[in-house]
């Protein structure tokens, strides 16, 4: 498993890439002030990177206790990716239609195709963490650790 110090670099690069590219381009595609929406961004990624902590550390605990390992498969990089995004929306729905003044259909709207970007960025992104930080391996004890 990853320790805590990797699972805050993993939390914190992950944000910090997103903001970057997410601020310019949400203000362009919904027409609002740079500022405003990148206040969303920065409320929302606070959020999402203390749901993220928590959210992959049980994912992974999860994981060893139903499959035995860590090992993500395509299909489990998507469960994984899906149900993460899926618990952000329903958190941050209410923030961005308080702060924009915008009904919640319309902040659904703003709130889902930050979704989207984020599921496809969270996949490829998570998928290149893996490959640069690999997980490493936990040292053998007992008698599987005296061959």
């Amino acid at each position: 498993m990853r320790n805590t110090r990797d699972r805050i670099r993993h939390a914190t690069s992950f944000e910090l890439i997103a903001l970057i590219m997410i601020t310019p381009l949400g203000a362009w595609a919904f027409d609002e002030p740079v500022h405003d929406i990148g206040m969303i961004t920065i409320v929302s990624a606070t959020i999402a990177m203390v749901l993220n902590y928590a959210f992959n550390l049980l994912f992974d605990l999860a994981m060893l206790h139903y499959i035995g390992n860590l090992a993500k498969s395509l299909i489990m990089r998507i469960v994984h990716a899906v149900l993460f995004e899926v618990g952000l929306l329903t958190v941050l729905m209410p923030f961005i239609a308080w702060y924009l003044d915008i009904a919640l259909f319309q902040a659904f709207l703003i709130d889902a195709s930050f979704s989207l970007f984020y599921l496809i960025y969270a996949f490829v992104f998570n998928w290149g963490y893996d490959v640069l930080f690999p997980i490493p391996k936990r040292p053998m004890t007992g008698i599987e650790g005296k061959r």
